[in-house]
């Protein structure tokens, strides 16, 4: 009865306040159809509705917002951790870019078709020039199940480019699909692009058509996939900044800009002095 009164207020009428006070004409029950019209249209022409609304849909988007950047932080938290565990770089294993011996590795999991990594591509390049020697690069496959069968087949391509010509063949060709890829998964821009691209480089065509095939190749897709969701990897690209000498690691999400990056960086090597 309080709420309906003060509904009546804000309605401004003399009539449906004194209909709305007496209780023997408003029944705690179904509400009056004319009466809750008027109020209504009332509420409508001062604007006080709309305030209403919007001031509720205000309060929702918030409490929404709230509870993201929670679960955000709960998920980054629980990736902080895991890092730590992250698999250690071994140069025959994993392809390192720069250094083998140096002090810090930026270990990155990427999706050739991510729009993200192929941005960050060119942030992790201008870091190794920035820092010389005392840091290197690592890729790790993570095709996001989305971007499939492109990112999956790109990530196969380059293992093969790595088995027929060397860790400086992985490389050229992991900047040549970032360079050519479309992104999202629509892959690159022709057919047996992909083979195209290691003629480029010199590969034997038949041999690079075999591997495709091969299945110790997938397996070793599927390996760095696991070593990621292990470490609770959600999307791509994610690096795992890691000191090789102490073992300290600091997770970074996204295609961060190099200042983020050095920021993790080079506490690690100030640490090793």
């Amino acid at each position: 009865m309080k709420r309906l009164l003060f509904v009546v207020f804000l309605a401004g009428s003399s009539d449906i306040a004194t209909y709305a006070a007496d209780p023997e004409t408003c029944p705690i029950g179904e509400p009056n159809p004319a009466l809750v019209d008027a109020i209504v249209r009332k509420l409508e022409a001062d604007g006080a509705l709309d305030q209403a609304v919007e001031r509720a849909l205000l309060r929702v988007i918030k409490r929404q917002e709230d509870a993201r950047q929670a679960e955000e932080a709960k998920n980054l938290a629980k990736l902080q951790q895991g890092g730590k565990a992250a698999r250690p770089v071994t140069a025959g294993r994993d392809h390192v870019r720069g250094n083998p011996s140096a002090e810090v590795s930026l270990i990155e999991y990427t999706d050739f078709e991510c729009p993200f990594c192929k941005r960050f591509h060119s942030t992790a390049k201008g870091l190794l020039e920035r820092f010389g020697g005392r840091v290197n690069w690592v890729l790790r496959h993570y095709p996001l199940p989305f971007h499939e069968p492109a990112a999956r087949d790109e990530a196969v391509a380059a293992e093969c480019a790595a088995r027929l010509g060397g860790n400086d063949a992985f490389w050229k060709y992991s900047d040549g699909l970032f360079q050519r890829t479309r992104s999202n998964g629509r892959g690159l821009p022709e057919d047996n692009a992909l083979s195209k691209l290691a003629a480029s480089l010199g590969l034997n065509a038949d041999a690079f058509g075999r591997c495709l095939r091969d299945d110790k190749i997938a397996k070793r897709i599927d390996e760095d996939v696991a070593d990621g969701s292990a470490i609770g990897i959600q999307g791509t690209p994610t690096s795992v900044i890691r000191n090789n000498r102490t073992g300290a690691t600091e997770v970074k999400v996204g295609a961060l800009l190099q200042e983020e990056i050095a920021g993790a960086i080079q506490p690690m090597l100030d640490a090793g002095k």
